[in-house]
């Protein structure tokens, strides 16, 4: 007769450790389940690379627990090995590539959920960043699935958290003073509540002129508003002073008898007190520059001090006085550079 009480012994002992792991990992996949639907969608990508990672160690445990000869098991583990490869390199590259990238994004951290990006022609809102691609709510309050592979390989344009420069452009006619001009679209750009606006004469057309108007706006969220209140109030502006605002094809034909030049109508304070908005645009540019080179002087000043310690040719005394003015020169390097590392890292912490 069948001892079943032995069998069932023998199968607990051969198979309860495999049966243990299926178990487990079941539970685990149905909790990330769970968390998946309390959770926000930025922790989806946590959620799918997890659950990745969880069905490949549930596979490989059970190629371990299993009884088998150490022959077989070899087999196994090479035969999941290749199927593994294939999968990643034959079976489906394009799934792959965007999975790489998409480990590429989240390392690099360049953008968040609920940053303004822009790819190509694409303008958005990220909303969720997944595994495989990453989600943006366009100005349609549509939502548009990008894939990894894309983001990695075109220039993205992330809106900074802490503020952005809004600008617009506007052409108009020669026979207007461009100082009237300069002064109406500055108006525009307080008016539409930016701070440090600046004008720039983009190009000088064949028969209108294209100006651009720029502020800085603080607050990004309003970031579409503040684009359209801006054209808006340039339009009021320009209208109040009976400008009108032409296309650039427009073509103004008039008969030229003595005056070619328009005589000047609007006086207007020296340029030299409006701010410089590169100053303001190229921030984090200028910042980098600066610290290189603050940290190529300190380079710099540490050799000399080696030089100095190896060299004996000036006496003791004048030695420890040189010796001495270069390490204060030294500290106040270090001071400057431990300066700017902060003010770039307070930079970024406000914007993630």
């Amino acid at each position: 007769m069948i001892d079943f009480v032995a069998v069932s012994k023998q199968l607990a002992l051969d198979y309860g450790n495999a049966l243990l792991i299926i178990l487990l990992s079941a539970g685990l996949l149905k909790l990330l389940r769970m968390r998946s639907a309390v959770q926000s969608k930025s922790h989806r990508f946590r959620n799918q690379l997890m659950a990745i990672v969880l069905v490949l160690l549930t596979g490989l445990g059970l190629v371990l627990t299993l009884p088998m000869d150490s022959g077989t098991r070899g087999q196994l583990l090479t035969l999941m090995g290749l199927v593994f490869t294939a999968v990643l390199t034959l079976s489906s590259p394009t799934v792959a590539a965007n999975a790489m990238a998409g480990f590429m994004l989240r390392s690099e951290s360049k953008f968040s959920p609920g940053d303004f990006i822009q790819v190509e022609t694409y303008f958005g809102r990220v909303t969720e960043q997944g595994l495989f691609h990453t989600e943006i709510q366009t100005e349609d309050r549509d939502l548009l699935s990008v894939p990894n592979l894309f983001l990695s390989s075109h220039p993205i344009k992330v809106v900074h958290a802490d503020g952005t420069v809004v600008s617009a452009e506007v052409t108009l006619g020669y026979d207007i003073d461009h100082h009237l001009i300069e002064a109406m679209l500055l108006q525009a750009a307080e008016d539409a509540s930016l701070e440090e606006p600046f004008v720039y004469v983009m190009d000088l057309g064949d028969y209108s002129v294209k100006y651009r108007v720029a502020g800085f706006l603080r607050e990004v969220k309003q970031l579409l508003s503040a684009r359209s209140l801006l054209r808006k109030k340039m339009m009021d502006r320009l209208h109040e002073q009976n400008i009108e605002i032409v296309s650039p094809a427009f073509m103004n034909q008039r008969q030229v008898k003595e005056e070619v030049i328009p005589e000047r109508s609007f006086v207007i304070a020296d340029n030299g007190t409006q701010p410089e908005p590169e100053n303001l645009i190229f921030d984090k540019a200028e910042r980098a520059q600066q610290l290189n080179e603050l940290k190529e002087s300190y380079a710099e000043l540490k050799q000399e001090l080696k030089s100095l310690d190896e060299n004996g040719e000036k006496s003791k005394d004048e030695t420890d006085v040189l010796k001495a003015r270069k390490l204060r020169r030294l500290k106040a390097l270090k001071r400057a550079i431990s300066v700017l590392d902060e003010a770039g890292t307070e930079t970024k912490k406000s914007r993630e």
